[in-house]
């Protein structure tokens, strides 16, 4: 018996150092998002990784880096990642000498919750008493590991297809799905006739009067990129917030993300996006660590994205996960999702610009 407590007792301590330098490695990674150029590549790579949270998101884009510089993958982005059961699910083996990339996965158990919110854990075979429901509820993270399809061999995977766009050229379909949500939440969709009829912007969310107004004198891709901002404002922004007026650069930096990641999950280019210096609007939030400010500001982004994502019907590309083999059940993720941000009473997007000439500093590399 004492030598299983020992046993169990160093497991737990094993997870807990493994967890300590996952956590290290996450905040080197945050931290190293220096540049709005390093916001937005960042943004783009969880668009394409849309299964996984911000966090682990950031965790495989690091450890995938160091793995091409050390010549142990051959391409230096991901593009499918899964655990070890899903691809032998799909009849393909990690190759020999190819280390996992680790991640934050959820650790789950039975509760008994009662109906103002308290819950308790229950006991195996326990069952809830008179006034209590038994759920799942995640109750901790523990370290897992996940391998890029390029460190494994089998089966071929097939590819999802997606249409090349011309330049200017929107996705078919995207409008209409963007401004079926504005409309669906309330707001009233208008074209603008150009830039000085809405004091020189883009696009304008007035939430007095529940209007949406885009530029109609541009291309389809920039009008579509405008409405998303726009959108992410109506999901993300509430105007009785007074958080919104102190913070109004986070706000903005969460529309041009939210657009950024609506874009990128479509195959668009994404260069044309801006962000302003990332220590800036970090450090803006008093109280509260940059690096906090960055997970928070990219959880809210994700969790509306995705939000918006699951309504649209428009041909997407890959969300990094592998397809499903038929009856099986997808490894789970952290997923974080934070409380809505908010808006003062009007948003303007600003004129797109062009990006930055000045390369990004050093930091993990899409």
């Amino acid at each position: 018996m004492r030598n299983d407590t020992r046993s169990l007792e160093q497991k737990i301590a094993d997870r807990e150092t493994k967890l300590d330098a996952l956590r290290e490695q996450l905040t080197s990674a945050v931290e190293r998002l220096v540049t709005g150029d390093d916001w937005r590549r960042a943004i783009e790579f969880a668009a394409r990784f849309r299964s996984r949270s911000f966090n682990n998101t950031l965790l495989i884009w690091a450890q995938h880096a160091a793995a091409h510089e050390a010549g142990r993958v051959p391409d230096p982005y991901p593009t499918r990642v899964a655990g070890f059961k899903q691809w032998k699910a799909l009849e393909r083996s990690v190759d020999k000498g190819q280390a996992g990339y680790q991640i934050l996965a959820p650790v789950t158990a039975r509760v008994a919750v009662t109906e103002d919110g308290s819950w308790r854990r229950l006991g195996k075979g326990e069952k809830p008493e008179p006034g209590e429901i038994a759920k799942s509820r995640m109750v901790g993270v523990r370290p897992a590991y996940v391998w890029d399809v390029s460190q494994t061999s089998g089966e071929p995977i097939p590819s999802q297809p997606m249409p090349t766009l011309l330049q200017g050229e929107a996705p078919p379909g995207l409008w209409d799905g963007l401004a079926d949500q504005v409309q669906a939440a309330g707001f009233t969709l208008h074209d603008a006739p150009n830039s000085a009829s809405i004091d020189g912007a883009n696009g304008v969310t007035h939430w007095l009067k529940r209007t949406v107004h885009v530029r109609a004198d541009m291309e389809p891709a920039a009008r579509v990129k405008t409405l998303a901002h726009e959108l992410g404002h109506v999901i993300l922004h509430d105007r009785d917030n007074v958080d919104a007026v102190v913070h109004r650069g986070i706000a903005e930096v969460e529309a041009e993300s939210f657009a950024l990641m609506i874009a990128a999950s479509h195959g668009m280019n994404t260069e044309q996006y801006t962000v302003p210096y990332v220590a800036t609007w970090a450090s803006r939030v008093p109280g509260q660590e940059p690096v906090t400010t960055i997970q928070q500001t990219a959880a809210r982004v994700r969790s509306a994205a995705l939000q918006a994502l699951d309504r649209l019907e428009t041909p997407q590309v890959s969300d990094g996960e592998p397809p499903t083999p038929a009856g099986s059940t997808p490894v789970a993720d952290t997923k974080k999702t934070g409380q809505p941000h908010t808006a003062p009473p009007v948003e303007r997007s600003a004129p797109l610009r062009a990006a930055p000439s000045t390369p990004p500093t050093a930091g993990p590399a899409l």
